[in-house]
């Protein structure tokens, strides 16, 4: 399954725009509130680079694909309708919004950084919003989404608790739907500090700062600055970072992004996602409408700030946020094939902290019975089943059937 990552935020702070962009989907952009009125999902990829280069051979991948030296490797995005004010209480498509949110393994929390969108997600003039409040009102009503499924099931907790069932399992089980583990729990009862206080003793104020930990901690997310080629956004990105800084705010522009996605589809220039620049490979053929948006672009983004900001969000949400390492799994380790000979022909993303036990049991249940050990193909070094692997490793699984047939 691959990974799912939702993006969020208030109507029309260009959230449809980031979602086509980095899909290259169609799905409707415009200014009226809830364009957006069901969730739409895509494919679109998290990019790594691929060790073919390293290991001087010629790569067949399947499960993803590489471009010059760069592996794409299959993520899931999903577009949700823009929340408004007591969306926790099923108002607006909050219902819908939540549930969606809920199956998503990290969040895009995008926000119109040059003000153009007043408190209800309608479209003003650039400057007068404030993508601080934007931001935090969201956040809020993901927050109360929490808060509401522990405080409205007290009793339930409480019954299941007196039975002889442990506080964190009572408390995870309610969340189980919405991707949260006992750890999770754990992590967020423990910085809370009521850990040891008795599940009936909590108090409203102490669950609200649990629910607030534990949305953070279970879903993380990072603030998409989007709309930075607007004149005076700057001010505000800066207020941003300042303002939550403990929360990653990567600068965008959807826009730019779609443009240069779109311009590369007809042709006319050479750009990967995520690249600091691009090659115009037909000048004749452009417009000079064309020309001055990517004259733009140039000058004001990727001058400006290196990139467009949607790929590398993507990344950082995939890499940094969700902790996820890209391993080679190799049948035969001289030829670095499956066992049809295919070159390096899968990447598996698996979390920080992952083992040679994890990757066996990630490709295939029946590996882990008879699983010996693993050999580092890059260091020629046998690795226990416990090892944790890292980034870029390759590996080779050896296991009590494939020796034997050996």
């Amino acid at each position: 399954m691959p990974i799912k990552i939702g993006i969020i935020g208030k109507t029309n702070t260009g959230k449809t725009t980031f979602f086509n962009s980095a899909t290259l989907s169609s799905a409707e952009i415009s200014t009226y509130p809830f364009t957006t009125k069901k969730p739409e999902s895509s494919l679109t990829n998290a990019i790594s680079l691929c060790v073919h280069h390293e290991f001087n051979v010629v790569d067949n991948p399947k499960n993803s694909k590489c471009v010059d030296g760069w592996r794409y490797i299959p993520i899931e995005l999903i577009d949700l309708p823009g929340l408004i004010k007591d969306a926790w209480q099923g108002k607006g498509l909050g219902n819908q919004f939540l549930s969606v949110a809920a199956q998503a393994d990290a969040l895009l929390h995008v926000v119109d950084v040059s003000g153009g969108i007043d408190s209800s997600g309608k479209i003003s003039e650039a400057g007068t919003g404030d993508p601080i409040s934007d931001f935090a009102d969201i956040e809020e009503e993901l927050i109360m989404w929490y808060l509401k499924i522990l405080e409205g099931n007290r009793d339930k907790v409480s019954k299941v608790i007196h039975t002889g069932t442990d506080k964190i399992i009572a408390i995870a089980d309610l969340y189980r739907g919405i991707g949260v583990h006992n750890s999770h729990v754990k992590e967020a009862l423990h910085a809370v500090g009521i850990e040891d206080k008795e599940f009936d003793d909590i108090d409203f104020q102490e669950s609200k700062k649990f629910a607030t930990i534990l949305r953070k901690i279970s879903k993380p997310s990072l603030i998409v600055a989007n709309k930075i080629d607007v004149e005076g956004a700057d001010k505000n990105f800066a207020r941003l970072r300042e303002r939550y800084n403990d929360t990653i705010v990567v600068p965008a522009s959807a826009d730019s992004e779609l443009s240069l996605r779109r311009a590369e589809q007809k042709g006319l220039i050479k750009y990967s996602p995520g690249s600091e620049q691009f090659n115009i490979v037909k000048p004749d053929e452009l417009s000079s409408k064309q020309k001055n948006a990517l004259d733009f672009i140039t000058k004001e983004i990727m001058g400006e700030y290196m990139r467009t900001g949607v790929q590398f969000a993507i990344n950082v949400t995939v890499f940094k946020l969700l902790k996820m390492n890209a391993i080679y799994p190799v049948a035969d380790e001289e030829k670095l094939s499956d066992r049809k000979g295919r070159v390096l022909p899968d990447l598996i993303l698996l979390k920080d902290g992952a083992t040679v036990a994890d990757l066996a049991k990630e490709i295939h249940s029946d590996l882990t019975k008879g699983l010996l050990y693993a050999k580092d193909i890059r260091y020629n070094l046998r690795l226990p089943t416990t090892y944790q692997l890292r980034d870029r490793d390759v590996i080779s699984l050896v296991s009590a059937s494939t020796k034997k047939s050996s």
